[in-house]
Order: structure tokens, then sequence, then C-alpha cells
């Protein structure tokens, strides 16, 4: 078996590689289940502290490739492999980070894609309902439910009805109670 770069003395399982060739697809929800938790992969989860080393293997031996700064940023769990999960973040970015460091927690990302242009958050789950604020892109919510069209989060300051294809951190078509 080859033995990974950046950790002298590891080898890589059939297993790991199998899992790691799996994972290089699409983001959409699937019905598999995580070997490790029986949860279902992908999924979003979000980070627990403002410090998570992401790295470039599952163990502490790989190198850390980025530093998130950012509690409650979501992020989508692509694969699992012992205490470690395979993360990516709204730009793409991904590496494996420690099961510790995530939480069950429900967040999203205000239209992270649409930089400049604040979005308006709504009293009721219509687009005709009153506007109760005006979140710009990247501002992170806490879900509290979803129906498959319209969300409610709330955050500091903010308690209202965002569009669910506005939202980074919950899928298409998903509900969320």
């Amino acid at each position: 078996m080859p033995r990974s770069p950046r950790a002298p003395g590891r080898l890589i399982g059939t297993a790991l590689l199998a899992l790691l060739a799996g994972t290089a697809g699409s983001s959409a929800a699937v019905d598999q289940k995580g070997p490790m938790t029986g949860l279902p992969v992908p999924r979003y989860v979000s980070l627990k502290s403002d410090r998570v080393n992401l790295r470039e293997g599952p163990s502490k031996d790989h190198r850390s490739s980025y530093v998130f700064e950012r509690a409650g940023l979501p992020v989508e769990v692509t694969a699992e492999f012992d205490t470690w999960r395979k993360i990516r973040d709204s730009e793409g970015t991904e590496g494996w980070v420690l099961h510790s460091l995530l939480s069950g927690r429900r967040t999203a990302l205000v239209a992270p894609w649409k930089k400049d242009k604040a979005l308006p958050l709504f009293s009721q789950p219509r687009p005709d309902a009153d506007v109760v604020a005006n979140l710009q892109p990247g501002v992170i919510g806490s879900v509290k439910k979803c129906d498959g069209q319209w969300c409610r989060i709330y955050g500091d300051g903010f308690d209202g009805y965002e569009q669910q294809s506005n939202l980074w951190g919950v899928y298409p078509g998903e509900q969320v109670e």
C-alpha cells in the first residue's frame, strides 16, 4: 500500500482510499450513511469554535491547509473516517477536521454568492410579507425550521423568513424541524 507523503510511517488503507475516491462528487443530498456515525453523508453541520484547523488528511500528522476563524459557520460533511470528517465550505474549500470541532446545530449563510446585495428577511414565509431586516451576504443565521422553500432563521438582532434558495447550509427542498 502507498504511504501518505504527509504522514511518514502511516499506511493509507484501501478503505480510506475508496472513501476518498468516492467523495469527489456533487454536494446534493444522497441516501448514504456515514460509516462512523450512521448519519447522512453529505450533511450540513456548523463549526463549534472560532479556530478550526482544516487538514489535508484525516490525522494530526497531516499539514493544516487552512484555519477557519468563525464559530457557527455552516460546512458540509462529505466523508467520515474514524474521528475525522471531511468538510467543504461555501467557497469549495475542502479538508479534514476532528469531529469534536463540529456541531449538529444547523446554521446557514445568507447568499454568499451575491457579494454586495442585501436580501430582505420577511415576517412570514411569503415575498409580499413585511420586511423585518435586510441581511448582507455572508451573514450567519441559525436555522429554526425549513419547509422546502422557506427557512426561518435568526441571529443577533434578526428573526424571520428567507427563501431557501438564498441560503447556503440547507439543501434545495430540504425540510428542517
